[in-house]
């Protein structure tokens, strides 16, 4: 059989509300059977077969339920405290795993998880679903055709004020961790250019109703010579930008805006400055290789799934993913020491 014919025994991990949209698309394909549900709530297991009308093991041992239902993936959809774990496990039963954001709760742990993975010769991908959006993919393209040169400055801003209760008030660092992954991952993939070093400042406003810093102003040094940018806060009222960020990427030829929500356009130079005046002529361009594909996270879990069936490491493989995961914790490191940091996986 070929890995394109292949069925897949999936052991879900995590019976949250999060979980859901796992099931959901495990659901939605043939060639995924969901042979058991964990979590360490073991009516929360039950619950979720009951709801889905799911006929399976349900328990709160991943071990047991790999072994005895000779599943071959896994989904870990649970808290990133547990990630390492869960990884580690399912690839030593010979599993391949898909799994929420951030990889790990630290960075030492995510550099340990991708290299067990490597010398275990399995697949560990992780869910970057903001990379899948029609606008940034038609923003990349962009970049790619050249419309605004070369980059130099790109900025990024975030704020919202989510009132999320749970886990997230209680974390120390909540924005940084939760949530500016996402953003330091579309930073990588819009220019293609991975950083050396950041210094950032992170806060907690006065006003915040998180216990840990949900505020924070990052600096990166791309290895392209070029700087990112970012400004975001989660304990932000009014005026909330898109989830997606609100960014700005300068170029040697001009500039692409992307607000988030609406489709980009790059404002490039149009001929010479004209006589008596100190400002270039520009022009608004609309993207013209438009992505038709599917979104979200839809998107990514297809691009995995596909990746596996074609033997190949996925666009959100754990091995990129560690760049993205090293500039969170740069950051936090830089935050705590008042310091430009270095940022390296080696």
């Amino acid at each position: 059989m070929s890995l394109n014919e292949k069925t897949f025994k999936l052991v879900q991990v995590g019976c949250g509300n999060m979980a859901k949209r796992w099931v959901k698309y495990a659901l939605s394909r043939p060639d995924i059977e969901i042979v058991a549900l964990v979590d360490i709530n073991q009516t929360a297991a039950e619950a979720m077969a009951k709801e889905f009308g799911i006929d399976c093991l349900c328990s709160v041992d991943l071990e047991q339920a790999i072994r005895e239902t000779g599943a071959d993936l896994v989904f870990d959809v649970t808290i990133p405290e547990v990630h390492k774990k869960i990884v580690m496990k399912a690839v030593e039963w010979g599993c391949d795993v898909l799994g929420e954001k951030p990889m790990a709760a630290n960075l030492a742990d995510a550099i340990e998880m991708e290299q067990f993975v490597k010398q275990q010769g399995r697949s560990y991908s992780v869910m970057q679903n903001r990379r899948f959006t029609k606008q940034i993919r038609e923003a990349r393209g962009m970049i790619d055709e050249g419309r605004i040169g070369e980059p130099g400055q790109t900025t990024a801003d975030f704020f919202l004020g989510p009132h999320f209760g749970g886990f997230r008030d209680m974390m120390d660092n909540p924005l940084l961790l939760d949530m500016a992954i996402h953003t330091f991952d579309q930073a990588r993939y819009l220019l293609q250019a991975d950083p050396v070093s950041v210094y950032c400042h992170e806060f907690n406003p006065p006003y915040s109703w998180y216990k840990g810093n949900a505020s924070a102003i990052c600096i990166f040094e791309l290895a392209d010579g070029s700087v990112f940018s970012y400004n975001g806060s989660w304990c932000a009222e009014g005026e909330p930008t898109s989830w997606h960020g609100s960014w700005r990427v300068v170029g040697s030829k001009g500039t692409l805006i992307w607000d988030g929500e609406n489709d980009p356009y790059c404002s490039t130079v149009q001929g010479e400055i004209g006589a008596g005046s100190r400002m270039q002529q520009f022009e608004r361009i609309a993207p013209t290789s438009i992505w038709t594909g599917k979104e979200g996270h839809d998107a990514c879990f297809d691009e995995m799934m596909a990746a596996l069936k074609e033997g190949r490491k996925a666009e959100t493989d754990c091995s990129d993913n560690l760049m993205s995961m090293a500039m969170v914790f740069a950051a936090i490191e830089s935050a705590k020491r008042r310091e430009v940091i270095p940022i390296s996986i080696k």
